[in-house]
């Protein structure tokens, strides 16, 4: 066993084409820390990702770890999604900056995401600096998806130019594993 605290053990090597779909969602067992402007906007061991196939995870913070102030609900608006259902967005103002619909949150989520209520998921792109563990953030690529890219993540990551609504070819084990069903529940 490593002796490190969790916060500081490497990441593992995770291949985006093998998250779920639907997607899990999972306690991070990583120390999660970001800034802009020069100051902490959140520093965190309590936060959950979701894993959605060929997606960089994303990352909810609990809205206690965020600093005071940083928030600014938006009033209106808000997008749905087919498996949390109805998100609000904020803008975000911290160290002189501001930072329009940088972060959602779901009030009400479904049933399988409800651990996510109230907890705060942060666009990588508004902020100056990310971390998971000791890995850089880079943002999921695109203006859509929220996810936060590091280094230990392989495969194709939707997001880029031509991919937003893509779905993925499926992998030859996929292919081999639907041929075998269709034989079993023909016969």
């Amino acid at each position: 066993m490593d002796p490190r605290p969790a916060s500081e053990t490497p990441l593992p090597i995770e291949h985006v084409q093998d998250y779920p779909r639907p997607p899990a969602l999972e306690r991070v067992p990583h120390r999660l820390h970001a800034r802009i402007g020069g100051e902490t906007l959140l520093d965190t061991t309590r936060a959950l990702r979701v894993l959605e196939t060929h997606h960089a995870p994303t990352y909810y913070i609990p809205p206690d770890d965020i600093a005071d102030g940083a928030l600014i609900p938006l009033q209106g608006g808000g997008t749905f999604c087919e498996w949390k259902g109805r998100a609000r967005y904020f803008d975000i103002s911290l160290g002189g900056l501001h930072r329009p619909s940088a972060a959602w949150s779901y009030d009400t989520p479904s049933a399988r995401f409800a651990a996510l209520q109230g907890y705060i998921a942060i666009y990588a792109t508004a902020l100056d600096a990310a971390f998971v563990g000791a890995k850089q953030v880079r943002p999921q690529p695109g203006d859509f998806y929220g996810g936060w890219v590091t280094s230990n993540l392989r495969g194709q990551i939707k997001g880029a130019p031509g991919t937003r609504h893509w779905k993925p070819r499926p992998r030859p084990c996929d292919l081999l594993r639907s041929i075998f069903i269709e034989m079993k529940t023909e016969v």
